[in-house]
């Protein structure tokens, strides 16, 4: 899993840099309009089909249920954008999204037939299959983008990458992994995959708030040319943080779930899992701040010099994020979404009374100091709930 995520930033960073060559702020920013509503529909209608696969010992007996309600899902999703385009479009004084918008909305209707089955790499500990899968499906997506850019030379082509992508992964589900699920309505088993899924869903709505919620204003006060400097520079500053954490939360999710209550070893094991995850949080958040400026003039090239003190303030951020993820896998592995749902609750709270006026006030900067507001607010929350997890009784 570490492997796949170097590769994974690695690709993600050559990627970042020929199209930052390409395009202007103003198409990438375009372009993060676009997959500002796409993330949105995605969390908002979150089932947490993978979790309920991972946590449940028959998985199969769930297949056809979890793949008709990610169909369903998706269908949803591409309608919603569809007729939402035209007032998203306006919303961001952006006309242009409108058409990349009815692009968008092919993406999650393809990922909807995505073979549930899929999830068995992560639930059975295959974490070598696990970085063909996932390395393999970024990669197409990334040469697919990167020759749209160089083609089109505009923000279309970034949207075809999505397409490919999407296309190539549901291809791989079919043929990679058994068994194939079949359309067929089991209504008792349906209600418990959403059942069990509605606090996945509402940490997703929130975690999303609290990730988008910044975007969606520098787009809205400060234009698209600012919201395309600011996202890249969030991915620059808290992306290389954040997949250190998704590492550990991949690998030890599954782990934990196979740990009996109240155990000494999973005690242990989740200490030892925070301290090396902070340990290398740390060393990365340093060295992102001390070298921004040359990150930036690496990565991007001229006319993105306002990035630099953007990623600077936000390796805060990727550093307190980072570490605090490292405890979602232990609540989620022992059904307490709750907890996580809540916390992340906080952190949005945290961030929405102080986006607006820090935005106007600051700029840009004023949306990252906003997001660090946010993250620590949840601190103490998430310190209770892990406490209060670890030590549950029976």
């Amino acid at each position: 899993m570490t492997a796949f995520r170097v590769v994974y930033r690695l690709i993600g960073i050559i990627r970042l840099s020929i199209i930052a060559h390409i395009l202007s702020p103003h198409d990438l920013g375009v372009f993060g309009i676009a997959t500002i509503s796409l993330g949105f529909l995605e969390i908002v209608t979150e089932t947490g089909i993978n979790v309920f696969l991972i946590q449940e010992k028959k998985t199969n007996k769930y297949i056809n249920s979890a793949w008709v309600v990610s169909i369903i899902r998706g269908i949803l999703i591409s309608l919603i954008i569809v007729l939402t385009a035209g007032n998203t479009s306006t919303f961001f004084n952006s006309p242009e999204t409108r058409s990349l918008l009815y692009l968008v909305a092919l993406v999650p209707l393809i990922r909807g037939f995505i073979n549930p089955s899929i999830v068995k790499f992560q639930k059975y500990l295959f974490f070598n299959k696990e970085f063909f899968y996932r390395a393999s499906v970024y990669f197409v997506e990334s040469i697919f983008s990167i020759s749209g850019a160089i083609i089109l030379k505009n923000p279309l082509g970034l949207v075809l990458g999505f397409i490919g992508g999407a296309i190539y992964e549901l291809i791989f589900t079919f043929i990679a992994v058994k068994p194939l699920p079949r359309f067929i309505i089991e209504f008792e088993r349906i209600r418990k995959v959403i059942r069990r899924g509605i606090w996945v869903t509402l940490f997703g709505i929130f975690d999303y708030i609290y990730t988008q919620a910044d975007n969606i204003v520098v787009g809205r006060l400060l234009g698209v040319s600012s919201l395309g400097i600011y996202q890249n520079a969030y991915k620059v500053s808290t992306l290389p943080l954040s997949e250190v954490g998704d590492i550990f939360f991949r690998v030890t999710f599954p782990v934990f779930s196979k740990f009996p209550d109240e155990s000494d070893r999973l005690k242990r094991a989740f200490l030892k899992t925070v301290l090396v995850n902070t340990i290398l949080i740390v060393t990365s958040g340093v060295t992102i701040f001390v070298f921004a400026s040359s990150l930036v003039k690496l990565l991007f090239g001229s006319g993105w010099e306002a990035a630099v003190p953007v990623i600077k303030i936000l390796s805060v951020l990727g550093i307190v994020r980072g570490i605090i993820g490292s405890t979602g896998s232990l609540l989620v592995a022992k059904r307490k979404q709750k907890y996580a749902a809540i916390a992340m609750v906080i952190s949005a709270a945290g961030l929405l009374v102080t986006i607006i006026p820090l935005t106007i006030k600051f700029g840009i900067m004023g949306a990252g100091i906003s997001a660090i507001i946010g993250i620590f607010s949840s601190v103490p929350f998430v310190i209770f709930y892990v406490n209060k997890t670890l030590n549950a009784k029976n």
